[in-house]
């Protein structure tokens, strides 16, 4: 048998590596990472501040890209995964991580490409959306234009959007797009079922007439809360919100001042369930009145704790999501259920903060809570001169209040029985 000279077998021991280890293409490597973990929010219309969806798009902020993927800052996800795991985590593996560094330091590679038919390059020359994000919905409705005065000045209003109903709908995904997200501080949606809410639309938070509209019980006092980062919502197979024939969307929505006068028509966007119905979707808020140390107040330069507690449960129920809210002051939260057993059923913990990512967190199987649970939550604040995102300079003591310079602690649940 003919032996190869040494020298032969090592340069091909040293080659193989690089023969084997080929540079990532956008094509067969980065938009798929991309349609799954950041095309959801980076669309036309979306919830980031610029698409991703087609290699130019990419290409143009390929470095910032890898930055911010290497660093963990995107895609965004606050929420501690080790306490609670989510059916909606957002997260790139160590992988993906290294293939999209890979993939920039290679010259960002287009690799070949396949069109569809909208002309967007994709993998297998689909559109770069996932089916959630490319279902059409059922229903969309739009408020009238609202012209944004530029006092400085916070604004709340209330506008009624008629929805034309003649038959009851079940609602399984609920999605608001702002019209002006420069100014469009939050939306809260709810219905009215009695037909005599018309004369809300453009009513301001401090107009004394607004008191008489809201001795009107309410058929769903909160049907989905637009905040920064929350994406549309979509509850578990079978499980939807019912809205009755004749009813009526009610939107509370807060613009933050502006210098300059502007203009807001978002729009609400709904999504019938495509299968039967078998639980209905309610909703459970729990607010600055749960608060056990009272009162709910920040003394200039401190960074106090306020914690909550609510129960013992009534009912067996079974929680869906957990939303909570508070202002830039907040620094951290964590809530979690105690059972009539002594068992301890986590819900949700946030460490650090983000006032410009609040998200719906979807738990990967509804979280049953036995009849006789009780909720806790703590949160805590920092209303110090030190506190770089506090909005009063100096320091000044703080409550509760919608202004973004005011403060709140919520925790909202959709749950079902």
């Amino acid at each position: 048998m003919k032996k190869e000279p040494i020298g032969i077998l090592l340069l091909l021991l040293l080659a193989t590596p690089v023969l084997l280890a080929q540079t990532p293409t956008y094509t067969a490597d980065i938009q798929p990472i991309l349609a799954h973990h950041c095309a959801p929010c980076h669309h036309p219309g979306g919830l980031g501040p610029f698409s991703l969806l087609t290699y130019e798009d990419v290409a143009k902020r390929g470095k910032f890209i890898a930055k911010v993927t290497q660093i963990r800052y995107m895609p965004p996800f606050p929420a501690d995964r080790q306490f609670q795991h989510y059916a909606n985590e957002r997260g790139l593996s160590e992988a993906e991580i290294n293939t999209i560094q890979a993939w920039v330091q290679g010259g960002m590679v287009q690799g070949k490409e396949v069109r569809g038919k909208d002309n967007r390059v994709g993998a297998k020359g689909g559109a770069i959306q996932s089916e959630r994000n490319a279902r059409t919905p059922d229903l969309v409705l739009r408020m009238k234009p609202y012209n944004i005065k530029g006092d400085v000045q916070e604004d709340f209003r209330y506008f009624h959007v008629p929805m034309g109903l003649t038959q009851d709908i079940w609602v399984e995904a609920v999605e608001f797009v702002p019209g002006n997200r420069k100014l469009l501080h939050h939306s809260r949606l709810m219905i009215d079922s009695t037909g005599t809410m018309a004369g809300i639309d453009g009513i301001s938070e401090e107009d004394p007439r607004l008191r008489e509209f809201q001795k009107t019980p309410l058929a769903d006092e909160f049907l989905y809360g637009w905040v920064p980062g929350n994406d549309r919502v979509t509850f578990p197979e079978g499980a939807a919100k019912r809205i009755r024939a004749g009813s009526d969307l009610i939107l509370n929505i807060h613009y933050a001042p502006s210098a300059k006068a502007d203009q807001d028509q978002s729009e609400v966007r709904l999504y019938f369930a495509r299968k039967p119905v078998e639980r209905v979707v309610k909703t459970l808020t729990l607010t600055e009145n749960n608060v056990t140390n009272q009162p709910f107040q920040l003394p200039a330069n401190t960074k106090p704790t306020f914690f909550m507690n609510y129960g013992p449960l009534r009912d067996t129920v079974r929680l869906l999501s957990v939303l909570p809210h508070m202002h830039r002051l907040g620094k951290s939260v964590r809530a979690f259920a105690i059972t009539p057993d002594g068992d301890v059923i986590n819900l949700i913990k946030i460490d650090a903060w983000d006032y410009n990512w609040q998200l719906s967190y979807f738990f990967q199987t509804p979280l049953v809570l036995p009849k006789g649970a009780t909720i806790i939550a703590e949160a805590s604040y920092d209303n110090t001169d030190q506190n770089p995102l506090n909005p009063n300079r100096p320091a000044r003591t703080v409550g509760y209040g919608w202004n973004s310079t005011d403060e709140m602690m919520n925790l909202v649940f959709y749950y079902i029985k």
